[in-house]
């Protein structure tokens, strides 16, 4: 059976089927940082976890962190089992949801090599911010 959760703090045991996810999707790795305490601190200042589970089993999710001016939504991913099945279009509309409730502008990144989830993001009204550049310093 299809749920979905919205979660403002995450168990170890969740973020581990999370993560999971992530890796099997390309949208986490270690480099990123994205360790269970880094995805708890951000829900604790409002961040949340969507999550589309079948049965026990994490089929879908994103992770959203706000600044108090932009929601952003990070490493959306559906497992590829549960692709095209309308999973990524729910959990668009559910991050988009949060953001107009906090009322707040929407940002993501896309990998350029991501067509399918640059199509998603276009059918819901994102554009390219042209001109812009997004660089990252992980070693610190």
């Amino acid at each position: 059976m299809i749920k979905t959760s919205v979660l403002s703090g995450i168990t170890k045991e969740q973020y581990l089927k999370v993560s999971a996810l992530w890796e099997l999707t390309g949208v986490g790795n270690a480099e990123r940082g994205d360790t269970f305490e880094a995805v708890n601190q951000t829900l604790y200042y409002g961040g949340r976890v969507i999550l589309i589970y079948d049965e026990e089993i994490p089929v879908g999710t994103v992770w959203l962190t706000h600044d108090f001016r932009r929601l952003f939504i990070h490493h959306m991913a559906v497992h590829p089992n549960y692709r095209n099945q309308g999973f990524g279009k729910l959990l668009m509309q559910e991050a988009l949801q949060i953001a107009k409730e906090l009322n707040l502008q929407a940002k993501l990144e896309v990998h350029k090599d991501n067509p399918v989830a640059s199509e998603l993001y276009n059918s819901f009204g994102f554009k390219t911010l042209e001109g812009f550049i997004t660089m990252i310093k992980r070693d610190i």
